[in-house]
């Protein structure tokens, strides 16, 4: 198998952590987003929607969506629950993290580290800045019951969302408000195989 992507973004370091926790490896391509790589013809064929990360298997087929990669990675492993209804929570998590977490806190966080917080985006990245906020109390509201988000073991939800949580100060953060977010950062942190994202 063959990963494409950028290793300062969460949503490839999820992968990356995931490859190590589970003891896989996996040839791994930078790409550059910032010198327009994804937009280059020869990505475009492996994925007309040019983003990254991507999986290419051995076979020529691909997957993108950093979740789904992350589903064919783990799949029949302990980090996909067997019963539907956590599995459910599982997806109900991602979804979360996709569409409430990573919007506002990604975003705000590409703005600054990748763009170097220009003035005529300080308004965009101050926008985020609220709808952040309200994910981080949704994870501190189920983390001040559960030590993971499914419970008392690591998931796949917990991955997808670490990614971007555990450096959501580089996109205006602060978690200090936060004790079972820290808490979770930490447990995740210990698990054996974590490695730290690249800056």
């Amino acid at each position: 198998m063959r990963i494409y992507g950028d290793k300062r973004s969460g949503n490839c370091y999820k992968i990356q952590l995931l490859l190590s926790l589970l003891g896989k490896s996996c040839e791994w391509v930078d790409v550059d987003i910032m010198k327009g790589e994804t937009r280059a013809p020869s990505f475009l064929e492996k994925t007309p929607n040019g983003k990254i990360p991507l999986l290419e298997l051995d076979d020529g087929r691909v997957l993108s969506e950093s979740n789904a990669i992350m589903h064919y990675i783990a799949c029949n492993s302990p980090y996909v629950p067997s019963s539907p209804y956590h599995f459910s929570q599982l997806l109900q998590w991602q979804f979360f993290e996709q569409y409430s977490h990573e919007p506002y806190i990604a975003v705000a966080r590409y703005i600054n580290v990748y763009l170097g917080l220009p003035e005529d985006k300080k308004a965009e990245y101050e926008s985020k800045q609220a709808g952040g906020y309200r994910s981080l109390a949704v994870m501190e509201h189920q983390l001040n019951l559960t030590p993971y988000l499914l419970g008392d073991s690591i998931s796949l939800a917990d991955i997808s969302l670490f990614a971007y949580t555990h450096v959501a100060n580089e996109g205006g953060f602060d978690l200090s408000a936060y004790p079972a977010i820290r808490n979770w950062i930490q447990l995740i942190k210990e698990q054996k195989g974590f490695i730290p994202m690249k800056a």
